[in-house]
């Protein structure tokens, strides 16, 4: 049965929250990863109520740039991350 907590963290929320939530989900992820000395950037894309696609980007410049990590995440909407696959583990 859904709990009054569980319905506000699957609100849906609007754009600029995306943003403002994208952030905090890339600065969760890298806490608990460690940041690559080469890292570009770190793109959360917003899947769906509650879930989200994190790649992190390394390279030397855009034109060499590659995934070094992906993660499917599920996350509230304080971006506090709740599951994670693959885990996160420190990685640096």
């Amino acid at each position: 049965m859904p709990t009054k907590q569980n319905e506000e963290r699957r609100s849906e929320p609007t754009s600029p929250d995306r943003k403002v939530i994208g952030g905090l989900i890339g600065r969760n992820v890298l806490g608990a990863i460690g940041r690559p000395t080469n890292l570009l950037r770190v793109q959360v894309q917003w899947l769906w109520l509650g879930y989200y696609r994190v790649n992190v980007f390394v390279g030397a410049d855009a034109a060499s740039a590659a995934v070094a990590h992906s993660f499917f995440l599920e996350a509230s909407d304080a971006g506090v991350i709740i599951t994670s696959t693959p885990a996160l583990a420190r990685q640096y």
